[in-house]
C-alpha cells in the first residue's frame, strides 16, 4: 500500500457517480460501482465486440492478479490459496462436501452458528448434518445491552471439544456486532474444529489479518464491501482442503489447461491448493477487470482509513438519535460494534419498514433488518447524508418513549 495507514482519507464522492440529493447509506445491500470500475466494465465489454487474437493466457491472467490483490486486502502471503467463487452459497457448498473428510469428524459432533445469520451460512448445513449425524448449534444474541461481550463470551463458551465447525463473521450482517474471530480462531484450533468465515459484510472495510485469525476458510461476496461486481466472489481455502473433492470438474482446473492444443490430454491432476475449486469460467472476461479496479481502489482507501472516515463521519449523529429513543452498539473494541456498519434499536412501537419507507421518501436509503435499521456508510459519503438522515430519524423518534 503506497499511502500512509495515518493520512485521514477525505470525502470519496467525486470518484461515484451518485446523484446529488440521494443519500445513499446502504454499502452492505450492495455497493455502488466507482468510475474506476464503471470504466473497467466498460473497457471490457468494448474488447468483446472483437475477440481476434484472444490468446490462452487471457483466460486465466485476469484471476491472477485478482487473486494478489485479495491476498494483500487480507494479509495473505499465498495467493494460490485463493478461489474465485459466483457466491458464498457456493464458498459454504464447498465446506460441506468436504466436512465428511475432516480428521476426528464423527457422530454427535456440533456445528456451531451466530443467531440471526445470514441463510446461506445456515442452509449449507441442512443435508450433510444429518448425512454425518451432526447437531447444528445456534448461539443466540443475548437478551441486554450491551450485546457484544456477552455474545462473544457465549460463543467462545459453545466451542467446545464436541464442536467440528464453527461458522461466523467478523461481523453481523444485520447489527454489525463484531465478533472476536482471533479469540475464536484460537478457541477452534484448542478444540480441533475448523474455523470458516463469512467476510462478506467486513472484508474491503474492516482490516482482516489472516494470519492473525487463522481460518480454514473465508469466503466473500464480491458486490458488498469488496465494491465489484455481482455474481463473482472470492474464498480462501486453507491446507485442510488442498487435496478436498470440488464441486464441479471445470477442465480449467486441471494442470497444463493454458496448453489449449494439447486438452485432449487428459489431465486427473488438479492445479495446486484452491484452484480446484474455482467455478467453472471463472475468466469473467467482463466482470473480473471491474473486481481488479475496485480491489485496486481498496488497497489505495485501505480498510482501516475507511473505519476511522465513517466513524469520524457519524460520530455526532449517534448522541442525538440516543435522545430520540434510538440506539447503538457501544463500539468496545473487537466485541463491540463496527463503523461501516451499524445496526440501529428503534423508539418503541416504530416500524422497520415503515421507517424505512419515510427514509426513502426523502431520498435517503438505507435497510430494515429484523428489528432494527442497518445503516451502511461509505466513503462516497458526506455529512449531507447523515444529516438528511438524522433529520428524517429524528423527526419519528421525538416523543419516543425509549427501547422496548
Amino acid at each position: 500500500m503506497s499511502t500512509s495507514s495515518n493520512v485521514p482519507l477525505s470525502p470519496q464522492n467525486h470518484l461515484f457517480r451518485l446523484p446529488d440529493g440521494m443519500h445513499y447509506l446502504n454499502c452492505a445491500t450492495r455497493a455502488p460501482l466507482s468510475l474506476a470500475v464503471e470504466q473497467s466494465g466498460n473497457e471490457a465489454l468494448t474488447k468483446q465486440t472483437n475477440p481476434f487474437g484472444l490468446r490462452p493466457d487471457d483466460f486465466f491472467s485476469g484471476a491472477v492478479i485478482v487473486r494478489k490483490l485479495f491476498s494483500e486486502l487480507i494479509q495473505n502471503p499465498d495467493p494460490e490459496r485463493i478461489a474465485v467463487i459466483p457466491s458464498v452459497s457456493y464458498g459454504m457448498a464447498v465446506i460441506a462436501r468436504n466436512l465428511v473428510r475432516k480428521p476426528g469428524i464423527q457422530n454427535g459432533q456440533k456445528i456451531v452458528l451466530v443467531g440471526g445469520e445470514f441463510p446461506s451460512d445456515v442452509y449449507a448445513w441442512d443435508r450433510v448434518h444429518s448425512e454425518l449425524g451432526l447437531t447444528v448449534v445456534t448461539v443466540d444474541m443475548p437478551d441486554q445491552f450491551p450485546i457484544g461481550p456477552a455474545w462473544n463470551e457465549r460463543l467462545l463458551e459453545t466451542i467446545d471439544e464436541e464442536t467440528a465447525l464453527v461458522v461466523v463473521p467478523p461481523a453481523h450482517w444485520m447489527y454489525g456486532i463484531r465478533f472476536d474471530v482471533e479469540a475464536i480462531g484460537q478457541k477452534a484450533r484448542q478444540v480441533g474444529a475448523w474455523l470458516v468465515i463469512d467476510g462478506t459484510q467486513s472484508i474491503g472495510a474492516l482490516p482482516f489479518d489472516l494470519s492473525a485469525v487463522q481460518p480454514d476458510a473465508l469466503i466473500c461476496a464480491g458486490y458488498k464491501w469488496l465494491m465489484g461486481p455481482y455474481s463473482l466472489g472470492l474464498a480462501y481455502y486453507g491446507p485442510a482442503f488442498d487435496d478436498g473433492i470440488p464441486l464441479e470438474e471445470s477442465w480449467m482446473n486441471r494442470i497444463d489447461s493454458d496448453q489449449f492444443h494439447r486438452l485432449m490430454d487428459y489431465q486427473h491432476t488438479y492445479r495446486p491448493k484452491a484452484y480446484r475449486y474455482n467455478v467453472g469460467e471463472h475468466t469473467h472476461f467482463l466482470q473480473m477487470p471491474m473486481l481488479q479496479a475496485a480491489l485496486t481502489q481498496l488497497l489505495d482507501w485501505q480498510p482501516i482509513r475507511i473505519q476511522r472516515y465513517v466513524q469520524q463521519l457519524m460520530a455526532e449523529s449517534w448522541p442525538i438519535l440516543e435522545q430520540f429513543g434510538y440506539r447503538v452498539e457501544p463500539e468496545n473494541g473487537s466485541r463491540g460494534r463496527c463503523h461501516h456498519l451499524v445496526g440501529l434499536w428503534l423508539p418503541q412501537n416504530v416500524d422497520p419498514i415503515s421507517i424505512q419507507q419515510a427514509l426513502l421518501r426523502e431520498n435517503v436509503s438505507v435497510s430494515a433488518r429484523a428489528n432494527v435499521l442497518r445503516i451502511a456508510p461509505h466513503v462516497y459519503n458526506t455529512s449531507e447524508d447523515v444529516n438528511a438522515l438524522v433529520r428524517v430519524l429524528s423527526g419519528i423518534g421525538h416523543g419516543g418513549k425509549g427501547m422496548g
